[in-house]
């Protein structure tokens, strides 16, 4: 793996906007977390603060920033996606983040998951098997002020040993099977939140949770994800 940057987090309690929060987007984001995220039962008050605060728009390509606060998936580029609000909001909630925890995030992406980690206060480590959109999560993540986000290329299915233990990991693309070393990278307690599935089927999110004898698995919802790529295709 290539380490590509190390980047900081600003967090909502900044007294700056981030750039390009002008009225029109901020309006388009309080509304999303009101209909999309609230009112489906949302309420941790750390998470939607954290919502309200990332500038979404920001983290997706021009082509699509219009509907960057719309209630559904974007493409992103290189086939990969940036997934709904309502979905990085119950999988955070999921992975029962809190302030200070230490949180690896499998699949980068845009960059939003790990922003609004970082917002709620997260220390965040987070891998992108595809290089350009590392890269270019890492300088908008820079430029919008979250410099403490930790971004890596590469293959996230063995996670980041060196970092680990982890008192969450929330993995944003289906492996056909649960990654073990996934699991062995959870603090006691700690919780891995993934889709599991084949691609182009409907995939189930499981809650999987570090006991002191084992593992304990919830499934909890289907969704329908991106195929992790790499080795979990190749096992």
């Amino acid at each position: 793996m290539a380490l590509i940057a190390f980047i900081g987090c600003q967090t909502s309690e900044s007294s700056s906007p981030p750039p390009g929060s002008d009225d029109r987007f901020a309006r388009r984001r309080e509304e999303m977390v009101r209909s999309q995220i609230a009112e489906r039962g949302i309420e941790d008050p750390a998470l939607l603060a954290a919502l309200r605060a990332v500038p979404r728009h920001e983290l997706v390509p021009d082509a699509v920033r219009e509907v960057a606060y719309a209630d559904h998936a974007l493409p992103i580029g290189f086939d990969q996606t940036i997934s709904q609000p309502y979905i990085v909001a119950l999988m955070t909630t999921l992975a029962a983040v809190k302030r200070g925890d230490k949180v690896l995030e499998v699949g980068t992406g845009s960059g939003y998951q790990a922003a609004v980690l970082a917002e709620m206060g997260a220390r965040v480590f987070t891998i992108e098997i595809v290089d350009p959109l590392a890269r270019r999560a890492a300088a908008d993540l820079e430029r919008l002020g979250y410099r403490d986000v930790h971004v890596r290329s590469g293959d996230g299915y063995r996670g980041w040993p060196s970092e680990a233990p982890f008192d969450a990991i929330i993995v944003t693309a289906a492996p056909p099977e649960v990654p073990e070393p996934l699991e062995q990278q959870l603090e006691l307690g700690g919780r891995l939140v993934i889709p599991v599935g084949s691609e182009g089927g409907i995939q189930e999110l499981r809650v999987i949770t570090r006991t002191a004898t084992g593992f304990a698995e919830l499934p909890t919802a289907s969704v329908r994800f991106v195929p992790m790529t790499g080795e979990a295709q190749r096992r």
